[in-house]
């Protein structure tokens, strides 16, 4: 008959996913004649646990390359863009003692889907795409199943690192030649 004890332990007590397309409107200096590029850069994020709910706080810069003055000039116009995510928690475990671990990983980061230039002519509306995976890590119990006898994980012999002089034998002294040593 086994005997049972309960382990505390930190493991995996609540998940969540979510993607998010948003849309922002950039003025830049001089009215665009056309897009050439667009890209985001330097993505920021920080993750923490709000109730039952896990808040996404970051920044990314947007950066878009356009033709000005009849597609004679070009300039960049910078914007850095704040956001705020909040995800919904699933698989979430009742018995969890603490549960303010929150591990945020970065599915697809920030990028650009469309950039184009408003209907009045004077902005450059861009449309980005962002998915995060958080995971909050917390104390729960787990019940395991302790046996009477040895346990076959107790041979120390395994562990041992013992010496065995024929594999001296083995080792060739000049396995370096006068061609391998320039």
């Amino acid at each position: 008959m086994a005997e049972y004890r309960e382990i505390i332990t930190k493991a995996v007590v609540a998940k969540g996913r979510k993607y998010t397309k948003a849309n922002n409107a950039i003025t830049p200096q001089h009215q665009p004649s056309s897009i050439l590029g667009c890209w985001v850069i330097n993505h920021k994020y920080d993750a923490r646990k709000v109730g039952k709910k896990v808040e996404i706080c970051g920044s990314y810069d947007v950066n878009v390359w356009y033709s000005h003055h009849d597609n004679t000039k070009t300039s960049v116009v910078t914007e850095k863009v704040e956001y705020k995510d909040i995800i919904k928690l699933h698989y979430r475990d009742p018995d969890c003692l603490d549960d303010k671990d929150v591990s945020a990983n970065v599915i697809q980061q920030p990028n650009c889907v469309e950039a184009v230039i408003s209907k009045k002519g004077n902005k450059i509306l861009v449309s980005t795409e962002r998915e995060f995976k958080v995971e909050v890590i917390g104390e729960t119990k787990v019940c395991v199943a302790v046996h009477d006898g040895e346990c076959p994980c107790d041979d120390d012999d395994e562990w041992g690192e013992e010496f065995d002089e024929n594999e001296l034998d083995e080792i060739n002294p000049d396995f370096l030649t006068d061609h391998d040593k320039d």
